[in-house]
């Protein structure tokens, strides 16, 4: 259940405050501010893949600016053990000579966190923030500790330089709610940064919202409408990405060896929710469906040898299906 008119319109205040702020800092890249806070909203992980100096780990930080909760940010290396962002149990000494063990929390243990270069970290440290992202827990030795709500991780990586990398499990790119395509930016664009970064005073974002009242917003607009025959879109949309389905369009058949699971439809529609009422309507159309699916699709589909080999992007999958569910009505 959605709340009072007066309810929506302080959200909506809210919201926009943040976007104007995130405006004074960052250059453009409207559309990469507006996926990040699509995943705020619902509550969800974000993972940037953009080249570097597109000033990705920047925007995390001042989306982070706009929000008062606290920020950690971790940058992702080979040599990092999960320890070094878990936490860690150490000794304390006692003034009788006595010792015992204190848990000291590490970096993980925050609202929003910026995990720089994630694609660094070895297998086991991803693990280890794999269950942090799922679970929003922390588990050392025997014990099991409860992360800050809420919790978010954002994080970054570089599509272009693989040596030293360990390329993400399936199942963690599943927990990212969005992949979302870090753009190069204008020639107007440019101008303004090199402006804006040479001043003496750097432009900083302020606190817009508090935790309380993001809580309120992700929960409340969890209350937009989802029509049936829109669900149904978007599942349709999700079947269709399985070659093994007869409705799949020849494209998925030819280059795609594995589908979307069932988050991927689980993250369309709860970010087209969030794209509805930024807009300024209470339920949800299949056009919504079809602009969140790539951003909620592209990195839960799987490509075969020849898509590989072809270098066939997963956006033109996704855009070649929304085509044919168009034309099959």
């Amino acid at each position: 259940m959605l709340e009072s008119k007066q309810q929506l319109e302080d959200w909506s205040r809210a919201i926009a405050g943040i976007r104007e702020e995130i405006g004074r800092v960052i250059v453009g890249q409207q559309e990469v501010v507006e996926q990040l806070l699509w995943c705020l909203l619902a509550g969800g992980h974000a993972l940037l893949e953009g080249i570097p100096g597109l000033g990705k780990t920047m925007l995390v930080k001042t989306v982070a600016d706009t929000v008062d909760l606290s920020f950690s940010r971790i940058q992702f290396t080979p040599d990092l053990m999960p320890a070094d962002i878990t936490g860690t149990n150490v000794i304390q000494f006692g003034a009788q000579g006595d010792n015992s063990y204190r848990f000291q929390k590490g970096p993980l243990f925050g609202h929003v966190i910026l995990a720089d270069e994630i694609n660094r970290a070895t297998p086991k440290t991803q693990s280890a923030l794999l269950e942090a992202m799922q679970e929003k827990t922390v588990t050392v030795g025997s014990e099991t500790y409860r992360l800050p709500s809420p919790f978010f991780v954002l994080a970054t990586q570089n599509p272009l330089e693989q040596e030293g990398t360990y390329p993400l499990p399936e199942a963690q790119l599943d927990r990212f709610l969005l992949k979302i395509a870090v753009s190069y930016p204008t020639k107007e664009e440019l101008k303004q940064i090199v402006l804006r970064t040479t001043l003496a005073i750097v432009e900083q974002a302020e606190k817009i919202i508090d935790g309380a009242l993001l809580t309120d917003i992700q929960t409340g607009l969890k209350g937009v409408v989802v029509a049936e025959d829109t669900l149904d879109y978007a599942v349709q949309l999700l079947m269709c990405t399985h070659p093994q389905e007869s409705e799949s369009p020849a494209m998925v058949k030819q280059y795609v060896r594995f589908g979307s699971g069932p988050r991927g439809v689980q993250a369309m529609i709860a970010v087209s929710k969030i794209r509805a009422f930024l807009a300024g309507r209470y339920h949800v159309s299949k056009q919504d469906i079809a602009a969140v699916a790539y951003p909620a699709l592209r990195h839960r589909l799987m490509l075969n040898f020849e898509g590989q080999a072809m270098d066939i992007s997963p956006d033109s999958i996704i855009g070649t299906i929304i085509e044919h569910l168009e034309n099959s009505r």
